[in-house]
């Protein structure tokens, strides 16, 4: 997929489906990772924010809570399946509010907000730096933008061990160009710094941060996570797997996943990229 249309069908279909249907295990499991976007955002009282891709919508209840009833927050996403979702939970957080929209080309009301944060929704523009040129102009003048994004494929086992595990067992599927939208288009820090310099940004940073991902439930139910979120299915689809080999890679993920049992419950190191700049 490379078009904004594309990840539009895709997020309202097969991915948006599957994502709302694991809401919670996924808020769970990926905590670490907005606690470190919102805290490094350093939100203030009464603040304005723009959640861009915001999902099901836990990200931009969370900002409100940081931002008080002085403040507000709007998430925008692609989804109409995600932002449904998102609605259930506005309801009781009337200081959030959210839009469907392709935030590479919608028409911010310009120098609105103080403040844009993302968690995992910036990945996915098929031209990112026309689309931070333009989410730019809706913060205000300093504005500050703050971004997680997945770090290098290689060091985050909770997508690479069950593609992996698939692989072995039915065969490696096509290589992709991983600087296409995707999950992993901005693990290059020195590109994605470019990109945001590109779209007229100053002050442009990137760090790296090693968390753990928290998965509230058990092995098997991290499995079937998996199949339901990640490359698992594709591999499994493009192979024409059988149930016998749907069977075999699950246990594969569990005896893979196994190591990062602890007791404190199931922890996964991640890599997260973290970008900040400003307008």
């Amino acid at each position: 997929m490379t078009g904004n249309e594309d990840q539009k069908t895709y997020w309202s279909d097969q991915a948006g489906q599957s994502w709302v249907a694991l809401q919670d295990v996924m808020d769970a499991t990926l905590a670490p990772v907005l606690d470190l976007v919102l805290d490094r955002a350093g939100l203030q009282t009464g603040q304005t924010v723009l959640d861009v891709g915001c999902g099901a919508g836990t990200s931009t209840v969370q900002v409100v809570q940081r931002v008080g009833p002085q403040g507000h927050a709007l998430g925008v996403d692609i989804s109409d399946t995600l932002l449904a979702k998102a609605e259930d939970l506005a309801k009781a957080t009337p200081h959030a509010s959210f839009l469907l929209a392709d935030a590479q080309s919608y028409r911010f009301e310009i120098n609105s907000f103080d403040h844009l944060l993302s968690r995992f929704g910036v990945m996915f523009f098929e031209d990112s730096t026309a689309a931070f040129r333009n989410m730019a102009k809706a913060l205000k003048p300093d504005g500050k933008i703050t971004l997680g994004a997945w770090g290098p494929a290689p060091n985050n086992p909770w997508f690479m061990i069950p593609a992996q595990v698939a692989a072995k067992r039915l065969g490696k599927p096509p290589k992709t160009d991983r600087t296409l939208p995707g999950p992993f288009a901005f693990e290059d820090q020195n590109r994605v710094i470019e990109m945001l310099q590109n779209a007229g940004l100053r002050d442009v940073t990137a760090t790296t941060h090693h968390l753990m991902l928290t998965p509230p439930a058990g092995l098997k139910e991290v499995a079937d996570q998996c199949f339901a979120i990640g490359p698992v299915s594709r591999i499994v689809e493009h192979f024409n797997g059988t149930a016998e080999d749907v069977a075999a890679i699950h246990q594969g993920i569990v005896e893979a996943f196994s190591p990062f049992q602890t007791a404190n419950g199931i922890q996964i190191p991640a890599d997260i990229n973290l970008f900040e700049a400003r307008v």
